[in-house]
């Protein structure tokens, strides 16, 4: 498939720019265009990267990828992963964290993938949208803002001018730089080789480990299928210096021939990373926000990276829609950087913690943590399973911050996903008998949607078919919960028409927003 720059936009002044087009920028252009916001995205290569590089995504991912409509799509492409081992050098099963085919977002919890399949998918919904343009070899310069807008030139001597940019141009950001972000470095730096391996046969009949960490003092290893016929090796090397000597194709074949041989698969690629750990001290400086790995990078023992970048444009995708639709004034914005980066410091401080246990190379500390782990193992009566912080302070009522579920459900006609049932915006879950307590014309005109949920559909109330809804509610004290467009609790408690309250006031455009709306 050739992707070619599609230059649809006429308008000389854009609502959103975004550079950088890989799986984050391509997911922010898409909500944003589904919205009705006119964006362009600049990115500096020829055409899509092409090469495999996130392997993995999880159910909240999956869940938004649905609100796309994409699930359906890239389903066929995904690997469901239902446990992650962790072994050490003598195959001692040292941890075991154990995923459901069917989590909280409605989804398996964790999917193996193959990153072209994605950006594929991502690039041809992106190409539909009439408002989104996507220019491939636009390479950034210049990045000047005012009050009004952010100008930018490109290297081939186009300038853009948009209300607001995204700089979603990965760790060698040039937005965060152009900005003078600094970062904070955590204090996580390793030296990696990873190859991955198109497989002529079927992983599990070349016996090959579909996700296994090897804690081996003597050189640490992950093995991971991250599609179907796709396998990678990532191998921690001694030291920079290395990487030229490491790449070498026949040494490359050396460090796997215990698992494949050349005549069972055909390398893809070769590539040397230092894992880091980095998060930037400012995520927005004005009309320019960072995400992805222009805002953070974490090392991927727990395979969050991309996910991290989604989660953040998922964020930014409906703050900005408020903002350019005149509900909201632009210092909501603030409030993305507040919400995001506690999450995001809390999952690069568990995946830290996972990457130095890996990693260890000193032999007595390597038994030590061994015999800690392999009693920890045997004391366990149930599956070690990892869970994700909730936001941080930000664009919240009272009870808010937390993710929420989505379960089976029937409106009478059709049965499915919530999401898919009732859609996506702003909603309002309640249990069936707080619906008279609510004004529904009110946050009808507002655009929200209101969901009650019973043994039986009926009205505005859809069967909880497996009471995932209902169970939830009552565990978090709730009558209802206001859900977000990025499916994170907006504000939720015991009485229903305090929420819903909460909820209107937010979507009631302020006297700000309304002046701003009438000088465009």
């Amino acid at each position: 498939m050739t992707y070619r720059s599609t230059e649809k936009q006429t308008s000389s002044l854009v609502d959103v720019a975004v550079v950088g087009c890989g799986p984050v920028g391509m997911t922010l252009a898409a909500l944003l265009g589904k919205a009705g916001h006119s964006v362009v995205v600049l990115e500096r290569y020829p055409g899509l990267y092409g090469l495999p590089r996130a392997a993995s995504f999880d159910g909240e991912v999956m869940r938004a990828l649905q609100g796309l409509r994409l699930a359906d799509e890239l389903a066929p492409t995904l690997r469901v992963q239902d446990a992650y081992e962790w072994r050490n050098g003598a195959g001692e099963l040292l941890i075991r964290q154990v995923f459901r085919n069917v989590g909280a977002s409605g989804w398996a919890e964790l999917y193996m993938f193959h990153q072209p399949d994605l950006e594929k998918a991502l690039y041809s919904l992106c190409a539909l949208l009439p408002n989104v343009d996507i220019r491939f070899g636009a390479t950034v310069i210049s990045l000047a803002q005012d009050r009004d807008q952010v100008t930018l030139n490109t290297a081939d001597g186009a300038t853009l001018s948009a209300r607001y940019v995204v700089g979603c141009d990965g760790g060698n950001s040039f937005v965060r730089d152009a900005l003078g972000v600094e970062q904070d470095d955590l204090g996580f730096s390793e030296p990696w080789l990873v190859c991955d391996f198109a497989l002529r046969r079927p992983a599990a009949e070349l016996g090959l480990p579909s996700m296994l960490q090897i804690g081996d003092p003597e050189g640490p290893t992950t093995i991971i299928t991250t599609a179907a016929g796709h396998q990678r090796f990532c191998f921690l090397l001694n030291d920079d210096d290395d990487f030229e000597r490491e790449r070498a194709v026949n040494k490359v074949w050396s460090r796997v021939e215990r698992y494949l041989s050349r005549d069972d698969a055909d390398i893809v690629r070769i590539a040397t990373y230092t894992f880091q750990s980095l998060v930037a001290r400012r995520w927005r400086d004005g009309r320019v926000l960072l995400a992805g790995d222009a805002a953070h990078q974490m090392p991927p023992f727990l395979g969050q990276g991309m996910c991290s970048g989604i989660r953040d444009v998922l964020n930014i995708a409906f703050k900005l829609d408020l903002v350019l639709s005149g509900v909201q004034d632009t210092e909501v914005l603030g409030t993305y950087q507040s919400e995001r980066e506690p999450h995001v410091r809390g999952v690069t401080a568990t995946s830290m913690e996972l990457g130095r246990q890996h990693t260890l190379r000193d032999p007595a500390l390597a038994r030590e943590r061994d015999n800690t782990l392999l009693a920890r193992q045997a004391a366990l009566r149930e599956p070690d399973r990892i869970r994700l912080p909730d936001l941080g302070p930000g664009l919240f009522g009272s009870g808010g911050g937390r993710l929420s579920v989505q379960g089976r459900v029937s409106d009478g006609r059709r049965t499915g996903p919530l999401d898919e049932i009732v859609g996506g915006g702003f909603r309002l879950l309640v249990a069936e008998q707080a619906l008279p307590l609510l004004d529904l014309t009110s946050l009808s005109n507002l655009g929200v949607t209101v969901v009650g949920f019973g043994p039986s559909a009926a009205g505005a109330v859809v069967a909880d078919l497996d009471g995932t809804h209902r169970r939830w509610l009552s565990g978090i004290g709730a009558t209802a919960a206001a859900v977000r467009p990025d499916n994170y609790v907006y504000a939720a408690g015991p009485d229903a028409g305090e929420v819903a309250s909460q909820l209107l006031t937010v979507l009631t455009p302020s006297a700000r927003a309304r002046q701003r709306r009438c000088r465009r």
